[in-house]
């Protein structure tokens, strides 16, 4: 069997490791890896990324489309894990648990955009309901969204885990409070609602876990529907190991960030009352919301097992 080779533009991050680590044992994949010296030099990048089959991207978002640019050989297959392209028309989108159309562009696509780690669970929530048209595409939402250190890449781990940590990094910390977010852009386009959400991301002292949560007010429904309405709507849309409707809380009956840590998969739950709605997605912010996610759609464009090397 021909083995795929894949090169890593990018493994020296948080999200590059995880996908190395990933596919360091597989037997159906070459690696193809620059030195320490080459890394950096664009014309050992160049060649890398006109010789391999798939290109991962673990790039800031103008060398991700800089690397873009300098491929020239049309059969190579890029899925970059930046912000540049993740709402392009050119792009696949790189969920593919949200329909079958999903899945079907990620796998004829030569150009994959991978989720962003809190946009992932948002959309997960809110594409199913609006594109039913249980949810108007008018409505005004709020996401909070809270994350594990890991999330904030290398600089972020080392602040959490050096010998110099501060105080304050022992309680919660909300930021984007401009509400500029680079995740606002993916989160308005591919849910198809018409306002950019309200939205709290915070980072919290432990290492890797995420949990997103939606709350509307049934109210906002349409047709009068109900809670009932979300939960099949949920049930239709979600049957994977990837991505599973449950109504399992967890420990204490309490909703627990880090509960999928470890993970490439994420848990879809619905709590609350007739009047008032929790939506609610757990998942790894590097799993499914990184370097899970971007390894599932690899295996989707060479036609493998979507879950192969991956933790569910």
């Amino acid at each position: 069997m021909k083995k795929i080779k894949v090169f890593i533009d990018g493994k020296e991050g948080t999200t590059g490791l995880r996908i190395f680590e990933r596919l360091a044992c597989r037997d159906d994949i070459e690696l193809m890896t620059l030195s320490e010296e080459m890394r950096k030099d664009a014309g050992a990048r160049k060649q890398a990324l006109n010789s391999c089959d798939i290109a991962f991207l673990c790039l800031p978002d103008a060398a991700a489309q800089e690397a873009v640019s300098m491929i020239e050989n049309p059969e190579v297959k890029v899925i970059d894990a930046s912000t540049a392209h993740r709402t392009l028309p050119g792009w696949a989108y790189g969920f593919p648990e949200l329909s079958p159309a999903h899945f079907e562009k990620i796998k004829s696509s030569k150009r994959v955009a991978v989720p962003g780690c809190h946009a992932s669970g948002f959309i997960a929530l809110v594409y199913p309901l609006t594109a039913s048209g249980l949810l108007p595409a008018d409505s005004l939402l709020t996401c909070h969204s809270i994350t594990g250190y890991s999330g904030g890449g290398k600089k972020m781990i080392a602040q959490y885990e050096g010998a110099a940590r501060e105080a304050f990094l022992n309680s919660p910390r909300q930021y984007g409070l401009t509400q500029q977010h680079k995740h606002l852009k993916e989160m308005k386009a591919i849910t198809g609602i018409e306002n950019e959400p309200i939205f709290c991301p915070i980072v919290a002292d432990f290492y890797s876990g995420m949990a997103v949560t939606v709350p509307l007010f049934a109210s906002q429904l349409s047709g009068g529907k109900g809670i009932e309405d979300i939960i099949n709507v949920y049930k239709n849309t979600y049957d994977t190991d990837f991505v599973k409707y449950t109504e399992d809380t967890g420990a204490d009956a309490m909703f627990c960030a880090q509960s999928m840590s470890g993970r490439d998969g994420m848990e879809i739950l619905v709590k609350g009352n007739s009047e008032r709605i929790l939506l609610l997605a757990r998942y790894d912010n590097l799993g499914k919301g990184a370097s899970g996610a971007a390894v599932e759609c690899m295996n989707i464009l060479m036609g493998a097992d979507p879950k192969t090397g991956l933790n569910l």
